[in-house]
């Protein structure tokens, strides 16, 4: 039984990695038009119990897209400098979109295998109380 616990440790931590994934495309696509916002994205790591590797993964530190941003030439724009430009964002909607599908079938995966492991628990469980 505590293989079947082990795995779905290791599963929901999948699911959990996955939606936070998830909300920061989330945000990244929120604020894809506005001036001087840099794309955000984690990692991924194994995640260590007891000086091991459980299996499981956790979320690392939110990182920053380096880099220029775009600069965006409408003088009207309230942020505009004196040349007519002001620094966009550097998320790009199609990357984004793909992210978030990838993202998405990732967790539903591991929805699928939760479910599975933990139908089979429960089906050995009452053999096992037989």
């Amino acid at each position: 039984m505590a293989e079947f616990s082990s795995a779905l440790s290791v599963l929901s931590s999948g699911m959990r990695g996955q939606g936070q994934r998830l909300r920061h495309i989330s945000e990244n696509i929120a604020n894809v038009d506005t001036p001087g916002y840099r794309r955000k994205t984690i990692e991924f790591r194994a995640a260590v119990e007891d000086g091991r590797r459980s299996g499981a993964i956790e979320a690392g530190p939110v990182q920053l897209k380096r880099g220029d941003l775009p600069r965006i030439h409408d003088p009207a724009h309230p942020m505009a400098d004196a040349e007519g430009y002001y620094d966009g964002s550097n998320v790009e909607l199609v990357t984004e979109l793909a992210d978030a599908r990838e993202a998405q079938r990732s967790y539903e995966a591991n929805l699928k295998m939760f479910e599975q492991v933990r139908r089979m628990s429960t089906e050995l469980y009452g053999l096992l109380k037989r």
